[in-house]
């Protein structure tokens, strides 16, 4: 493999800008690697290589005029399939839209391309990213790299599987239960789920707002660490369109002392128990964290064992009847699946008004039971999820699996995955990273520090 596909994105823009390599270069190496890995992973739908390869020209002509644009001026970059794209066609999975092309970019689509970003493509979703696996009628379903057979995960499965093929160094994706954290999980790489309202979701199809608003946020996804550290500060703005994100400061992981933090682990949530091999990665990790000077403690927070069913609850509290008629709305009359178990889910837990109201009161109270524990930790290390990657189509089967993410959603906190292990079949485990609201840089701080001690191969094939 070209050594170039295994650096960070970070050490690309290095090379950039030391004009040691090319941007066109880069991208082309990207582009045949991308070439080479998507027949087998499907993970790419569409590859923008003429527009890559042009923009790329045109950052190599701006650096030799000494014009820098940013962070990641001339650096390839691929996006989920959800979040809309200027002249690149958006689907979000879903046929009434197969063919859409949005005349404007995301927030944070548009915030990366002012830093210097090159978009190679978008990556694959399940319909409207509403499920745990990637998969859909347009582009069909997209594998894990490291065991075809199973899921890359979901919804930011197409993003995490090119970026773990080496086909792609950093990625844009969207987490509501998981949904970057448990495809970085899945695949091995690194991703981070921000806190709630720290970045724009402008753009995003299914679009923002709304009684579940507060669920999620828009993350990147890399095979480094470093490589989020250097994305936040970017991301973290407001795009002056959505009017959730709160202009907090982005503090700088390289100035957190690890033998200062008192860290909280636990291995099982009470709700769906890990396997013993996820036990033993997240007990690695506490360890390694014991020997850098940190305080460590097996303690769990008062409320993280909440089922998925609050989770599907919030998500369509009226039996889906708003999804259905947004889906007639753009034309979408044959669903995928995964979309009518979904469906069928919503609308076995149709609410009235009243039985609303108690679940966001139930949802607030929750949150409030949570947050006292940050007054004892600065962070919290714990599973991903109870496994490694599944077998494709399983993911509405053993949805309490994905709890462990599920718990930092309903919280707002941010939360880290970064690759520490390997199951017995040569899967992935990743450990996650929770720290204090707008402290996303001890959450990196700690995922780089386990990074750095225990090295994991995070390209695929």
């Amino acid at each position: 493999m070209n050594e170039l596909l295994v650096i960070s994105a970070a050490k690309m823009a290095e090379l950039i800008r030391t004009k040691q390599v090319s941007s066109e270069q880069l991208v082309r190496v990207h582009l045949d690697r991308i070439a080479e890995v998507n027949p087998k992973i499907n993970a790419v739908v569409h590859i923008r290589a003429e527009g890559a390869l042009a923009e790329a020209r045109e950052r190599d002509a701006e650096l030799s005029k000494g014009i820098s644009r940013g962070p990641f001026h001339g650096v390839p970059m691929t996006v989920k399939d959800s979040l809309v794209t200027a002249g690149i066609v958006t689907t979000s999975g879903t046929l009434g839209r197969a063919n859409h092309v949005p005349d404007r970019d995301a927030g944070t689509v548009a915030l990366m391309r002012k830093a210097g970003a090159v978009i190679l493509g978008k990556t694959n979703v399940p319909e409207l990213c509403l499920a745990f696996e990637s998969d859909n009628l347009i582009f069909g379903r997209t594998n894990n790299p490291h065991d075809l057979t199973r899921t890359s995960g979901g919804s930011s499965g197409g993003e995490a599987a090119i970026i773990a093929s080496g086909g792609s160094p950093i990625g844009l994706g969207s987490d509501a239960g998981g949904s970057v954290r448990l495809p970085a999980h899945f695949c091995g790489i690194a991703a981070i789920k921000p806190t709630s309202g720290r970045l724009p979701k402008t753009g995003h199809y299914l679009p923002p707002g709304g009684i579940a608003d507060r669920l999620w946020q828009v993350g990147p996804m890399a095979r480094f660490v470093e490589d989020l550290v250097l994305a936040l500060p970017v991301l973290a703005q407001s795009d002056g369109i959505d009017a959730s994100v709160i202009p907090m400061p982005v503090k700088d992981p390289a100035e957190v002392r690890l033998n200062d933090l008192r860290i909280a682990f636990y291995t099982d949530n009470g709700v769906s128990a890990p396997t013993a091999e996820t036990v033993h990665t997240v007990n690695q990790a506490a360890r390694a964290l014991l020997d850098a000077g940190c305080t460590v403690e097996e303690s769990i927070p008062d409320g993280i064992g909440v089922s998925s069913k609050m989770w599907c609850d919030l998500i369509a509290p009226d039996g889906g009847a708003g999804l259905r008629d947004l889906l007639a709305s753009i034309g979408t009359t044959t669903f995928h699946p995964l979309l009518r178990q979904f469906l069928a889910i919503a609308e076995a837990r149709a609410m009235t008004t009243t039985q609303l109201l108690g679940l966001i009161g139930e949802w607030d109270a929750l949150r409030t039971r949570m947050l006292p524990f940050l007054g004892k930790y600065h962070a919290i290390v714990c599973p991903a999820a109870a496994s490694a990657a599944i077998p494709h189509g399983t993911s509405y089967d053993q949805l309490d699996i994905f709890t462990y993410t599920i718990a930092y959603n309903f919280a707002g906190w941010p939360a880290v995955v970064v690759p520490f292990g390997k199951s017995e079949a040569g899967l992935p485990i990743g450990v996650q990273v929770v720290s204090h609201p707008w402290r996303e840089d001890v959450a990196l701080a700690v995922a780089q520090y386990l990074e750095k001690t225990k090295p994991v191969v995070t390209t695929a094939f």
